[in-house]
């Protein structure tokens, strides 16, 4: 029986030992984020098209603004080289999306996604890899018991054609509790698979999903992913160079803050955090929330983040989060400084 088609995610080299088979008990949740691999709130993410009929790019367009009417991210749709997205539409490659800012790490001549099909809601399910959410059946919260003889074996057959090594990473294993953030259980997400009774021990089916559910719509824009679309696009804090920094505290497990300070002149500046709240920061810039500069966690005193760079004149954008999003809070306090 031929199976409907189901997508791969790609991932860099560092993450692919980052799997681990979880416990198939407990409570299945949905709409997992790899909160590691999210855009900076209220970004602005370009997207390229490197081929593709007008027919495609129009679906292709139409379903990734799904997603954007209701998180806090902007779509830009043109021909900017060096786009966070690029989409190809090569049918001989399947469909898969890089994860979320991983699309910023892949060398400017390759594509970040692929839709070598546009069967149904295929576009909108890549673009929600492409903003940082996986799939739903490997959360490591999840209970669904695979029949794994069954599932290799027809998706070693046709249109998938997959080998076991594939198969393990797109359906068998499970992501680690540390990597993401989900919800209740939504059989209805545009990020589930469908597959049938007989690839579970436990005769669980899903159904194929074209739209966005209610609940990928409330994930979407609620607190863990990407809320307020009305509000401002930019609300970074101020942060002064060469001042005595600002104080501030993660108040809430998951919480992401942010911060924006202006070099002048060029030259090489420290950025880094003081406290012992154990906290890790990403760099951004210039003028950009989503060209990653550098990321560290334990490089500063403690448990404290400390990132180094040469930088240009411009505007740059700092993100502190803890290290345990799932539990963690605590004070802190971030600086920048020049060290010409």
């Amino acid at each position: 029986m031929t199976r409907p088609p189901v997508c791969i995610d790609r991932l860099l080299p560092r993450d692919l030992r980052r799997f681990a088979l979880a416990d198939t008990t407990g409570q299945v949740v949905r709409a997992i984020i790899v909160f590691r691999k999210m855009w900076v709130n209220g970004a602005t993410l370009r997207v390229r098209f490197l081929d593709g009929t007008e027919d495609q790019r129009a679906i292709a367009r139409k379903q990734a603004l799904w997603w954007t009417e209701h998180a806090n991210l902007t779509f830009e749709f043109g021909d900017d080289a060096d786009a966070e997205i690029r989409v190809t539409f090569d049918p001989h490659l399947g469909a898969w999306s890089y994860i979320g800012t991983d699309c910023a790490q892949i060398p400017l001549d390759q594509p970040t996604m692929n839709l070598g099909f546009l069967d149904g809601g295929t576009a909108a399910h890549e673009f929600g890899h492409a903003i940082g959410l996986a799939h739903e059946h490997q959360n490591p919260a999840g209970g669904i018991q695979w029949n794994e003889p069954v599932v290799i074996h027809d998706l070693s057959g046709p249109p998938n054609n997959w080998d076991e090594q594939t198969i393990r990473h797109n359906v068998l294993e499970k992501y680690a509790v540390d990597q993401i953030r989900g919800t209740t259980f939504d059989p209805d997400s545009i990020m589930l698979y469908a597959f049938p009774a007989t690839w579970t021990l436990t005769g669980l089916a899903t159904h194929v999903n074209d739209t966005l559910s209610a609940l990928d719509i409330a994930f979407i824009a609620g607190e863990q992913a990407y809320p307020g679309r009305a509000e401002p696009e930019d609300t970074a804090l101020p942060l002064p160079v060469d001042g005595s920094g600002v104080r501030a505290s993660i108040g809430q497990p998951g919480e992401e803050d942010l911060y924006r300070f202006t070099v002048e002149r060029g030259g090489r500046y420290l950025v880094e955090t003081h406290g012992r709240t154990n906290v890790a920061m990403r760099l951004y810039g210039p003028g950009s929330h989503t060209a990653l500069i550098g990321e560290d966690d334990d490089s500063g005193w403690g448990m404290n983040a400390r990132i180094a760079a040469l930088l240009t004149p411009g505007d740059y954008y700092v993100q502190v989060r803890h290290a345990d999003p799932a539990d963690g809070t605590g004070t802190y306090s971030v600086r920048v400084r020049s060290q010409h």
